[in-house]
Parts: C-alpha cells; structure tokens; sequence
C-alpha cells in the first residue's frame, strides 16, 4: 500500500491537506461576517474603499457596520441587538390581549359631560370678552365726542 502525507492514496490529496491544517474552509457566499474581539476586531478587519461590510460579533450582542469611504477611511456604526424567546409585542398583539382597562359607557358619558361643562363655561368667558371689549368701545366714543363738544365750545380742536 502506498501512503502519502500518513493517509493511503486512495484519499484525495486536498482531504489529507484539510486534515493536517485543521483550519476550517470558509462558506462560501455566506450573508454573515463574524469576528471576535469586540471593537477591535471590527476595527482590524480591512474593508476596500467605497464598500460597507456588516460584521457579526461572536463575544457579544453586537453588529459593526464598517465603511470606507473613496480614499479608504474606514468608519464603524455600532448596533447591540437582543435576543427574544417569543415575538415582540406590537400594536395589534396589546389590543388582543387581557387588557382589562377599556372604557365603559359610563367613563365616556362622564367625559362627555366635563366636556359640555368646559363648552359653557368657554362660551361665557367668550361673552364676558364681547362685553368688556363693547363698554370699550363705547366709553371710547365718549370720551371722543365729550372733547368734540368741548372742543367746538372753546374754539380749540381736540
């Protein structure tokens, strides 16, 4: 039996390669980068210019989204994210629920009632308005037409 690299030569030559390494091939076309290290493993990783890469933190709950502009600067946006054992409560899942405090007719004819109160009670405000603007008013033109008269009698314009 002829052996190579310690394996019989019926294996593939690249299996043996793999073996003897122990490093793992990468996935090709995988939607996710991850890293380790935190910031600084985000920051160490080399994005080409004019691309954005989003990087998967294994040691924490957190997202790095790496840019580089045209001339290479590299930039981070740091997302932490958290993870759920069931969906999130939304809108719709509240107003399904056990939700024992919904307004009975009687909370919504109180309301109404406090809102006709406050209705009358602006209404008059709004007449006192219209009072006080026309006693304004007319002792203004009193005052007018008291120094016309007194103006004609004397001779001397107001």
């Amino acid at each position: 039996m002829v052996y190579n690299s310690g394996f019989p030569a019926t294996y593939p030559q690249s299996y043996s390669q793999f073996q003897q390494s122990g490093a793992q091939m990468p996935l090709p076309n995988s939607p996710f980068i991850w890293i380790q290290g935190g910031i600084a493993g985000a920051q160490s990783y080399q994005v080409a210019p004019n691309n954005t890469v989003i990087l998967w933190d294994s040691d924490e709950q957190s997202i790095y989204i790496k840019s580089a502009d045209m001339q290479g600067k590299p930039s981070i946006r740091i997302l932490d994210y958290t993870i759920r054992s069931e969906a999130p409560r939304t809108a719709q899942n509240a107003l399904s629920g056990n939700n024992t405090q919904v307004p009975t007719k009687e909370d919504i004819s109180a309301l109404q009632s406090q809102i006709d109160s406050l209705k009358q009670q602006i209404e008059q405000l709004g007449g006192m308005a219209n009072e006080s603007t026309l006693s304004a008013n007319a002792t203004t033109a009193k005052h007018k037409s008291a120094s016309k008269v007194s103006a004609v009698q004397t001779g001397v314009p107001g």
